[in-house]
């Protein structure tokens, strides 16, 4: 394994660091393709420049020749209108030289002017004899005879030593003469170097026609026309020189002008002699002079190669480094994709370990608890099978006792499998319909006996607006009750437990106070009384001040003018189906020191050593009843002093019931408490408001009309007017009186009517009931007054007592009363098929359902049951384990369903073969019995085609639930 994780970071790593060497040829060769194509701009930029350079001299070079052209045009027209066949000449040498000499600004090409006549040979004689000279060639030798002659007979001063030369003695002169008369076009030379500057120079030839020559003559005509000729030096180098001056950027370029009539030996007229291989960039314009028979040229190239703009270094330099820091961000990002991905791999791994884990876990709870659940199945099975035999009190008191620690265990088992199914998300809640104030009375009823045994208050109070039946988890609203009042009722010794249940919303008061509530004691105090008790349900001082009189008159329903305030309000929410409850448990016991308040719902922790030691207890019901009520949309609080009490405070979001489910639910749920009391009148004595508030709450659901009085003696006055009368229910019939306002030593008046009453003297004296905390008071006020209740009050409890004092009959509910007849009615005949693999437990289903009259039949593997249900068969229900050796409970329901589907499509054909009569499918009702309570065995057993779930061990109401369902209406599951 770590050979292959080494091969596979060593071929990571080469191919990184390939990717990394290919990125940064990239990077060179992006960064090199920059810096070409910057220097390829720059250079084509400087080629732009020196051709846009090169063209304007070239231009320039060409007008200023045009316009010298033009000139000399001019001058042969000025030639030709005041000199030819004028006698005298208006123009001689003197008046020539001056005006050209003048204009010479005009031509700045040239060096000067000078014209030379036309001259045939038979006008030489007369033409030497007029202007007293002879002609001359370039050699300065007289002219030798020819046909025609071109004596220069006019010049400018700068070519006054041309006079007397006949410019048609030299033969490049004579041919350029003979094209300029044929074209009518200035001709040039080839360069030579001129006399006096040694410069190259040309010379142009332009040729005078006379006057009268039409502007569309031919040749002949033209040569015909012809009269003289013009000429001219031009000074090359001078002159393109001086036009240089003028531009700027001279410095930067080279100029040079070349002849190219022969291209293969060019003729340069200006510039340094170059080599094209030393040129850095060359451009060449044409110039155009005029002279068809002659081509000419200028050439400039840069004079210093043109250098590397700084943007061609630094711009790819910038590339290479971003590229680098883009490599950099990738390898990084790699790098990073690398780590996370390696991350969620091992999270891949360690995930896929967890949730090996949490199904390990799953199994190996579902395993304890079957394994745990299984002999306790047994164990509280036998005990009850043991206390339906005849016993002595001794046997009786010891089996009672082991009972009692068994379902102490199942309760810790429990308690301890709900934390992990909360920890693993697989908690469920129901959403059932059923009575709040019942369950409440339940609750209460499972502390009665310890509250008795510490002579506390402890009491519940349900405000009339909290409706009788909500929609919710009335098991796990149960579960959160009776631990948060099991560890009130523990952590008390004196004083009161006191629940409270109200809507959130009911009063603003006390909703700011469950959400913003006084923790940890500040603020906290309640209100005393003027005799230094307080104003609470036991008169001790509670840990804050939400159950005080002050704050708990508010919630009381006959307080009609502090509740119109809130009539819209409650109106409001009567129209959500929402039923947010807030529900505090107030205790008057040790409180939870400072320190230890913020670890009070960490699971398994609890105030300090001593506590475990002096009270017992695991820790973890208040960390289950925090996760039960952030379930149920809420949340749990608490307000804790030391030596003073605590209250906690938790906050439930139920749903309302809709109004067609409501009428059925209040038939079902809320006719527990007999109506027979209804209009009946009793006298409440007791000086503490809560307390009494409470009672008369009870006394309402009856429907008994209730005074309350603070004294004995007050409610002796209350009879007055009653003499003679007897006792009706429009009369006050029972007075009732706590203890701890009964004085037998000061109240003698009513005590010796109560004396009167049992001799027989006092027929009207009304029954005299006394409430008190203890079961030892019983025997203490016994013989005094006609019955002592003992506390906690309940509505079942007040029921029973005016029963037996007044002899009234209370007809029975056909569901309580006969719920064990019932069940019997269901079972008794049945044919109950159990399937369990341990011998102990198919002993306990077998007498628990035998009890109720059914025939039970037992097998221990799930081979064996499914022989036995193969259809048709003779069994009503089945109860099948679920963990059995072999075949497991899920396996053989599976297989039943498939044969019973199998039976099913076979009486089908046979029927729609025959008749076509309806039928009866095979389906028998299963039911899982199983110690195991995890959620995902439930809906394993759902999947495997199960009808119920019944985890051992089993009591009669949980068997009950699920016989009243399954079994109804199978009367023939066989047919």
């Amino acid at each position: 394994m770590e050979g292959r994780c080494y091969g596979a970071l060593t071929r990571r790593g080469w191919r990184r660091l390939a990717a990394a060497a290919a990125w940064v040829l990239v990077a060179v060769a992006c960064s090199a393709a920059i810096h070409w194509h910057l220097r390829w701009e720059s250079m084509d930029r400087a080629e732009e420049r020196l051709v846009s350079m090169c063209d304007e001299r070239a231009r320039m070079l060409q007008e200023q020749f045009g316009t010298t052209v033009n000139h000399l045009h001019a001058l042969g027209i000025l030639i030709s209108i005041f000199h030819y066949e004028k006698r005298p000449s208006v123009i001689d040498q003197g008046t020539f030289a001056k005006y050209t000499g003048r204009t010479s600004f005009e031509r700045p090409l040239l060096n000067g002017v000078a014209y030379a006549h036309r001259l045939f040979h038979h006008e030489r004689e007369m033409f030497e004899r007029q202007q007293g000279w002879m002609m001359n060639t370039m050699n300065q030798e007289v002219a030798p005879p020819q046909d025609e002659y071109a004596p220069v007979i006019f010049s400018q001063d700068t070519l006054s030593y041309l006079a007397r030369i006949d410019m048609m003695s030299g033969e490049e002169d004579r041919e350029n003469i003979m094209r300029a008369r044929a074209t009518g076009k200035a001709v040039l030379t080839n360069p030579f170097r001129l006399l006096g500057s040694n410069h190259l120079g040309v010379v142009l030839t332009f040729a005078v026609y006379r006057p009268d020559l039409p502007e569309d003559a031919s040749v002949d005509e033209r040569v015909k026309a012809t009269i003289g000729y013009l000429g001219g030096a031009f000074d090359v180098e001078t002159l393109v020189e001086n036009l240089l001056r003028k531009f700027a950027g001279n410095q930067d370029i080279v100029v040079n002008v070349y002849d190219v009539t022969n291209a293969s030996e060019p003729m340069g007229l200006y510039g340094p002699p170059s080599s094209d291989d030393n040129i850095a960039m060359l451009h060449v314009s044409t110039l155009d002079f005029g002279d068809p028979f002659r081509r000419h040229e200028m050439r400039c190239s840069y004079r210093h190669k043109p250098p590397m703009p700084l943007s061609a270094i630094s711009s790819p330099l910038l590339t290479f480094v971003i590229w680098m820091l883009v490599g950099y961000i990738i390898c990084a990002a790699w790098s990073e994709y690398d780590r996370v991905s390696e991350h969620c791999r091992k999270m891949e791994e360690l995930k896929t370990q967890a949730e090996a884990a949490d199904v390990a876990k799953s199994r190996f709870l579902a395993t304890v608890s079957h394994e745990i659940r299984t002999p306790m199945n047994g164990f509280l099975g036998m005990l009850d099978m043991l206390l339906g035999t005849d016993l002595t009190m001794t046997q009786k008191d010891y089996a009672q006792t082991a009972q009692m620690c068994g379902r102490a265990l199942t309760t810790l088992i429990n308690d301890v499998l709900d934390r992990a199914k909360i920890e693993s998300g697989k908690i469920e809640l129901e959403v059932v319909p059923f009575d709040l104030r019942s369950l409440m009375d339940d609750v209460i009823s499972l502390f009665s006996s310890k509250s008795r045994e510490k002579s506390i208050e402890l009491a519940v109070f349900v405000c009339d607006d909290v409706p009788k039946v909500v929609l919710g988890d009335p098991w796990r609203f149960r579960q959160i009750l009776t631990n948060l009042v099991g560890n009130a009722v523990k952590f008390t010794d004196r004083g009161h437990v006191f629940v409270r249940v109200c809507l959130a919303e009911g009063s603003n008061v006390e909703a700011n106070h469950v959400l913003h509530g006084t923790m940890n004691g500040k603020d906290g105090k309640v209100d005393s009384a003027a005799n230094g008790a307080f104003n609470t349900l036991s008169g001790f001082e509670a840990a804050d001040r939400r159950n005080s009189w002050q704050c708990f008159k508010l919630l009381l329903s006959d307080k009609k003018s502090l509740l119109d305030e809130l009539d819209d309000e409650k109106s409001y929410h009567m129209d959500s189906d929402r039923v947010n409850l807030v529900i505090s448990i107030e205790d008057t016991g040790i409180g939870i020191p400072f320190q230890a308040q913020d670890r009070v719902f960490t699971p398994f922790m609890q105030a300090d050593s001593s506590t475990s030691r002096t009270y017992g207890g695991t820790g973890i019901g208040l960390s289950i009843s925090k996760c039960l009520a952030e379930l149920m949309g809420g949340q749990i609080s608490f307000t804790s002093r030391p030596f003073v009490g605590s209250t906690f405070t938790f906050l439930a979001s139920l749903k309302r019931l809709t109004k067609d489910i409501t009428a059925d639910s209040s038939r079902s749920l809320s006719e527990a408490l007999p109506t027979a009391f209804k209009g009946m009148k009793a006298i409440l004595i007791d000086g503490r408001p809560v307390r009494s508030a409470v009672t008369e709450y009870h006394f309402r659901r009856l429907g008994i009309i209730v005074q309350i009085m603070d004294s004995v003696s007050e409610g002796l006055k209350a009879f007055s007017g009653q003499n003679g009368a007897t006792i009706s229910r429009e009369k006050v019939s029972m007075l009732f009186i706590e203890s701890d306002a009964w004085r037998p030593e000061t109240d003698i008046h009513l005590l010796n009517r109560l004396r009167e009453q049992k001799n027989g003297q006092s027929p009207d004296c009304p029954k005299v009931v006394l409430l008190v905390t203890s079961e030892a008071d019983t025997d203490k006020y016994g013989s005094t007054v006609d019955v002592v209740m003992c506390k906690p009050i309940r509505a079942t409890t007040i029921a029973s007592c005016i029963q037996q004092l007044l002899k009234v009959e209370v007809p029975e509910r056909r569901e309580n009363q006969n719920r064990p007849s019932f069940l019997r009615s269901l079972l008794v005949g049945k044919n109950i098929l159990v399937v369990d693999d341990n011998k102990v437990n198919l002993r306990v289903a077998a007498a628990a359902l035998k009890k109720y009259g059914a025939n039970v039949r037992c097998v221990e593997s799930g081979k064996d049951a499914i022989g036995l249900l193969q259809p048709p068969h003779c069994f009503d229900a089945c109860f099948m384990d679920v963990q059995m050796p072999e075949m497991d409970g899920f396996e053989a329901t599976r297989r039943i369903r498939q044969m019973e589907t199998t039976a099913n499509d076979e009486r089908k054909n046979k029927l729609n073969s025959s008749d076509g009569s309806t039928i009866v499918e095979y389906h028998l009702p299963i039911l899982a019995m199983t110690a195991d309570v995890i959620q995902a065995t439930y809906e394993e057993c759902i999947k495997s085609g199960m009808d119920g779930y019944v985890s051992k061990p089993f009591d009669e109401e949980q068997l009950y639930q699920a016989v009243s369902k399954l079994v109804v209406g199978t009367t023939d599951s066989a047919v």
